[in-house]
């Protein structure tokens, strides 16, 4: 695919009609390979799916699941990565015997796998591009397979989308964080650790919103209202615009 964007060498885009081979079974004889030793960040959508699977809290599934680290894009704002397991072959600890547990709600890095994705946007045209890339590791035999995808075909076979829209908020909301938004608070104030509880404790910031009743603050169709207040996805759409605004930079709410 020829395009004016210049990619790191070796980096070469998929055409969107362009097949690639691949599958990942329990007859592969790599199977589960790539579920072990392996270093995986853990965006907020996916720690809301994965804490609704096992029906525990976000708190919960933070204190038992996750190792809160640096940013990996810059230090103002921490990341979240995968626990894994401490039994010799550091495994995921959500893999069992005869696969992932957690399959329908596995996160995304698990989902676009062997595709990477990478987004170019223009702030002035509003408008974004998006390209996917090949990975091919050399423990992975699953490129060895029959079974051939587009990228269109793969997104929609992994359940994606959902995906890939929550992640793109997501990556609108860090990029408020990587311009050290925290005043001379510095890292850890109070500022925060509120932004912390409204991207990745979903549960305890539901209840901070009841508490100060913040829905009540702004223009809210009655719709949208009913479905923050039935939906964690909703309501993490609604977290992110709510910071934008705790924050002091623009965001779509328009308050009373």
């Amino acid at each position: 695919m020829k395009t004016s964007k210049e990619f790191p060498e070796g980096m070469v885009p998929l055409a969107k009609k362009e097949k690639f081979s691949f599958e990942c079974h329990s007859g592969v004889d790599c199977y589960m390979v790539c579920c072990r030793n392996v270093d995986m960040f853990l965006y907020p959508y996916d720690i809301l799916r994965l804490k609704n699977h096992l029906q525990i809290t976000s708190q919960l599934f933070i204190e038992n699941y996750v190792r809160v680290v640096q940013g990996s894009a810059h230090p103002y704002f921490p990341s979240l990565m995968l626990r894994l397991a401490d039994d010799g072959e550091k495994s995921c600890p959500f893999l069992g015997e005869e696969g992932c547990n957690v399959y329908l709600d596995r996160p995304a890095a698990c989902r676009m796998y062997p595709l990477e994705r990478a987004v170019d946007r223009d702030p002035q045209k509003r408008t974004q591009s998006d390209f996917y890339f090949m990975t091919d590791h050399d423990y992975c035999h699953g490129h060895q397979e029959e079974k051939s995808f587009t990228v269109k075909k793969w997104i929609r076979d992994q359940r994606l989308d959902e995906y890939n829209l929550m992640d793109e908020l997501w990556t609108k909301m860090d990029t408020v964080f990587s311009g050290n938004p925290w005043g001379g608070e510095g890292s850890g104030g109070s500022k925060q650790q509120v932004a912390f509880t409204a991207c990745y404790d979903i549960d305890n910031f539901r209840m901070m919103v009841a508490k100060h009743s913040l829905l009540s603050h702004f223009t809210l169709p009655r719709d949208q209202k009913r479905r923050i207040n039935e939906s964690d996805e909703e309501l993490l759409k609604f977290a992110y615009e709510w910071l934008k605004y705790f924050l002091g930079v623009p965001t779509s709410l328009m308050v009373k």
